[in-house]
């Protein structure tokens, strides 16, 4: 690591921590030749994954739209942002995760539908609604019988 004073190669790390989102490690270094210290941060270099829509086109995977999506579901529920961010999080790293480089959409939905399931079963109903596109009231009630008798055999 190159000493921004100096730039002298050399450097020794003082002290190493994650930062509060764990996703970084921040670094104290000091220079080995001019021995003032300074601050460096470690990521992990992520590549993109691609998402197949159901018309066959690609998008970058955002991760702010699966927010939304799932904030749209919890709207007016018990279940806080943390929450969902940790959710978010943990889809995103599933998906980081497979050696796959594109998924589905629908892949991407199924995550979403089991995460929300578990957290807040209004919040699954209203998106597996618009997900899975319920044409009518009984598309509606079959999925809520479904729903409770998973909870019944529980």
């Amino acid at each position: 690591m190159k000493c921004p004073f100096c730039s002298y190669e050399e450097s020794k790390v003082i002290d190493s921590r994650p930062t509060d989102e764990g996703e970084r490690i921040r670094r104290r270094r000091e220079c080995m030749s001019c021995s003032k210290r300074f601050t460096t941060y470690e990521i992990i270099e992520t590549l993109p994954i691609l998402v197949i829509k159901k018309g066959k086109e690609r998008e970058v995977f955002d991760r702010n739209k699966l927010l939304n999506g799932m904030l749209r579901a919890c709207e007016k529920r018990p279940v806080d942002m943390k929450t969902l961010e940790r959710a978010v999080a943990e889809i995103e790293s599933e998906l980081q995760n497979t050696l796959d480089r594109e998924v589905t959409s629908v892949r991407i939905g199924e995550l979403v539908m089991e995460k929300l399931k578990a957290l807040d079963e209004v919040a699954y109903v209203r998106f597996a609604s618009v997900y899975r596109e319920f044409k009518d009231i009984n598309t509606f009630m079959d999925e809520l019988a479904k729903l409770k008798q998973a909870k019944d055999c529980d």
